[in-house]
């Protein structure tokens, strides 16, 4: 594109990692306003809160007025946090906002008070990849290593796989992914994960990794920024598939969202091939009430009965024995028996034991 130009950028997101980028890129003001597309914008705002940005490297960075950052555009239907779509048209001098810290971009449609306002980001441009050898042809960047098949099929090996549902955002199932994760680790098990939905943000599968995951993958590695019901069930069997190949003893993933949000976990647990490969599912939920419905819907919609819950449903002795006693599911803290909570999957799962000895990778 002969309007190309070159601008040094402040802060690279998290989302475009699989591009490779450097703080000097080229950009162009053709804008194809598509999911995934890579954006150059400047900050217009400062914030006292929710205001910073998930690098490349995964670092948290404070954000600031004039801050130069790229990001990418996408969509954002969230319970707490922002809500937001893509634009029809986008410009160079248009304003668009950061939905969250991963760096999504689209037009705010709604916000939370706690996170109060969210970044106005004034376009710059796209920026511009030169994948012709040889030739300075630039084509808009995009997120994600590999374009997502839709018509993925599930070859899973016989290995085991063990899912976190939860009853909403922030119920817990991170954390509790993590405590199984490092108690599988911990028992000398090879452990694989990643995230199957959600918003594009790496801070979940880079606890997964500090927990002792050998891989790790998110749905943003094969271009969607944001989950729905269309493109769920595609991207779980895909990162299943990938993850099996690789023979790990077990396999463990989070659904992001709740069971009734709009990113695809209802499909996810409704597709035949996935729900037979599904040996285990832990469902997180903040309150005994939440537990019950989320049993319930697992039970009634899903033909899917839980392993287990956990979240701050958990939290103390009563709501263990609420959910033990009433709801006839086994109950765990993965904050305060998070070796227990892994035991008990390991044996359900009729897991092999190792032993701790066993190197990570083997």
């Amino acid at each position: 594109m002969s309007t190309m130009r070159t601008v040094v950028v402040h802060k690279i997101a998290s989302i475009t990692q699989a591009c490779g980028l450097s703080h000097e890129i080229r950009i162009a003001p053709e804008i194809p306003c598509e999911e995934g597309v890579v954006l150059v914008v400047e900050i217009l705002n400062s914030k006292a809160n929710y205001n910073t940005l998930e690098l490349t490297s995964g670092r948290m960075a404070k954000v600031s007025r004039g801050d130069i950052v790229v990001g990418a555009l996408g969509h954002r239907k969230a319970l707490f946090g922002y809500s937001g779509h893509i634009p029809e048209s986008l410009k160079p001098g248009d304003v668009v906002q950061m939905l969250n810290i991963g760096g999504v971009l689209g037009i705010c449609d709604s916000a939370t008070q706690d996170k109060g306002k969210p970044f106005d980001c004034k376009v710059l441009g796209t920026v511009l990849t030169f994948p012709y050898l040889g030739e300075r042809i630039g084509v808009p960047a995009r997120v994600g290593y590999k374009a997502l098949d839709y018509d993925a099929p599930l070859v899973m090996r016989g290995v085991p796989v063990v899912a976190l549902a939860g009853t909403c955002m922030e119920a817990g199932k991170t954390a509790a992914a993590s405590a199984i994760i490092a108690r599988m680790r911990h028992r000398g098990l090879v452990v694989d994960a990643f995230k199957a939905t959600g918003v594009s943000l790496r801070r979940d599968i880079l606890a997964f990794e500090d927990s002792g995951a050998r891989r790790t993958m998110i749905f943003t590695d094969f271009g969607i920024v944001t989950t729905t019901e269309k493109c769920g069930p595609a991207l779980t069997r895909s990162m299943l598939t990938e993850m099996a190949s690789g023979k790990p003893d077990v396999i463990v993933f989070e659904l992001g969202d709740g069971l009734l949000g709009t990113y695809g976990v209802q499909s996810i647990l409704a597709d035949p091939a996935i729900k037979e490969a599904l040996t285990a599912v832990v469902l997180s939920a903040n309150d005994p009430v939440a537990a019950w419905g989320g049993i319930k819907i697992l039970r009634e919609r899903f033909g899917i009965e839980p392993a287990a819950v956990t979240g701050p449903a958990t939290d103390n002795q009563v709501g263990v024995d609420m959910i033990r006693d009433q709801l006839k599911v086994e109950a765990f803290n993965a904050i305060s028996n998070p070796a227990d909570l892994g035991d008990f999957l390991i044996a359900k799962l009729g897991l092999p034991n190792p032993g701790e000895a066993k190197a990570v990778g083997a």
